[in-house]
């Protein structure tokens, strides 16, 4: 069995071997330290060598040489394994790349273990900030280093509100869901909400009575429906229960488009049309449910890209800015988006 050698890393010292030059005049050429006199051909010299020996800067000593390691940290415990806020990623990383930064995530599937070792690893790479994620929107506990450097929480919050944090405006978001079944002439309007204590389930219920109460709409205790449980089935439970009534709605708002998914399939065995006879409203915009739902479903879109592209620009505006404000707590609109269930 052959046994593969492992080509040794350049250095600057066989840089500077090559190019005929010092080792300083290497460091010098490749930080391009200013206000030092070296001709532009040995700076050429010194570039054609790199080139040739295909030499590759330490960065994690450059980043602690400048105390700037164009690096932003994201630690989150399940945004990268799951398919519904992914984006909150996505926004990050091309708001990092607009500025010329690196985004180095970590998933941690909830681990408080992981989430220390990860964050003490980022400090240790001089990153420039940290990002700290949930895939949905609760109040956290973060790691006590977190605080050791910029940090932003997004999706997520701390009880005390000592860190700075983004998520989304729940109430904001099931008013508009309302108002826009309170547009089209309804008035029998059911909520399918999840029994969970979470801000969500709050917040989307606070903004379904405000937007009741802006119509002159009494609030009806029975058409409001809270599930436990698998989603999907709560949602075909749901609108069962509520089309029961004596006198039913002619328009259901669902805690998520999973729930949908749930009300479209019990709506077709009740023998009810979507939206001539039930108009379905959603939340999240999840594309791969709400776009391929027959007919497509309207919904509200949860603001996952925004949230992260704002994150990142706050923490690279941190230092200038607010470091004597006290933490903002950032509330980022929820949108409509039209398709035909309503």
């Amino acid at each position: 069995m052959v046994r593969r050698s492992v080509r040794r890393a350049p250095t600057t010292t066989d840089v500077a071997r090559l190019a005929g030059v010092s080792q300083t005049t290497v460091s010098f050429v490749l930080n391009g330290k200013p206000n030092v006199r070296i001709s532009e051909e040995t700076r050429a010299r010194v570039w054609k060598a790199v080139e040739q020996l295909a030499y590759r800067p330490n960065a994690v000593a450059q980043g602690l040489r400048r105390g700037r390691s164009q690096l932003i940290g994201f630690v989150t415990d399940q945004v990268a394994t799951t398919p519904f806020a992914g984006l909150i990623i996505k926004g990050a990383q091309d708001a990092a790349w607009a500025h010329k930064r690196i985004l180095l995530l970590v998933n941690t599937d909830n681990r408080q273990e992981m989430e220390e070792a990860a964050v003490e690893t980022m400090l240790g790479y001089q990153v420039e900030g940290i990002i700290y994620s949930s895939w949905y929107h609760r109040a956290v506990n973060p790691p006590a280093c977190l605080r050791e450097t910029a940090a932003i929480l997004v999706n997520c919050y701390a009880e005390d509100r000592s860190l700075p944090s983004v998520v989304p405006d729940e109430v904001q978001g099931g008013r508009l869901a309302t108002e826009i079944l309170l547009r089209k002439g309804h008035r029998r309007i059911g909520f399918l909400n999840k029994d969970l204590p979470i801000p969500a389930a709050s917040g989307r219920l606070q903004g379904y009575r405000q937007a009741l109460a802006a119509y002159g709409v009494p609030f009806d205790e029975e058409l409001v429906v809270y599930m436990e449980g698998e989603e999907q089935e709560r949602g075909y439970e749901g609108l069962r229960q509520l089309m029961a009534l004596s006198n039913p709605p002619t328009a259901v708002f669902c805690f998520n488009d999973r729930t949908a998914m749930g009300v479209y399939a019990a709506a077709r065995e009740l023998g009810l049309r979507i939206p001539d006879d039930l108009a379905v409203m959603g939340f999240d915009n999840q594309e791969i449910i709400a776009a391929h739902l027959r007919p497509a479903l309207s919904t509200v879109q949860l603001p996952h890209y925004q949230m992260g592209w704002w994150a990142v620009n706050y923490l690279l505006e941190a230092e200038r800015r607010f470091a004597s404000l006290p933490p903002v707590q950032q509330v980022l609109e929820c949108p409509f988006i039209e398709r035909e269930s309503v």
